[in-house]
């Protein structure tokens, strides 16, 4: 026999559509950007769209949002390492000598 015991938050569909097609818009921005010449700030603004993207899934699709402290600590702890290492590996290879 089924029990209807199941917690949490349930987005409604027009909630979730709404950030689906708010992620089509990014993703459109995103090769609209591609196609433009800004320079250096081609890849800055690509991965700032991919960083929203990323935290409207998380928020969103992953129910991140309605979580406690704990796991959004957790969550941004964990981000903030990998931004870490990820930051290292650029200066690592930005400051290689050449052979």
């Amino acid at each position: 026999m089924p029990s209807d015991t199941t917690a949490g938050h349930i987005a409604s569909y027009g909630k979730l559509t709404a950030v689906w097609l708010c992620l089509l818009i990014l993703t459109g921005l995103t090769v609209l950007i591609t196609r433009m010449d800004l320079g250096g700030y081609k890849v800055v603004g690509a991965l700032t769209i991919a960083c929203t993207k990323a935290g409207l899934v998380i928020a969103f699709f992953m129910h991140m949002r309605y979580e406690g402290r704990l796991l959004r600590g957790l969550l941004f702890l964990a981000l903030i390492t990998l931004a870490l290492y990820m930051g290292l590996t650029f200066v690592d290879v930005l400051y290689r000598g050449l052979p």
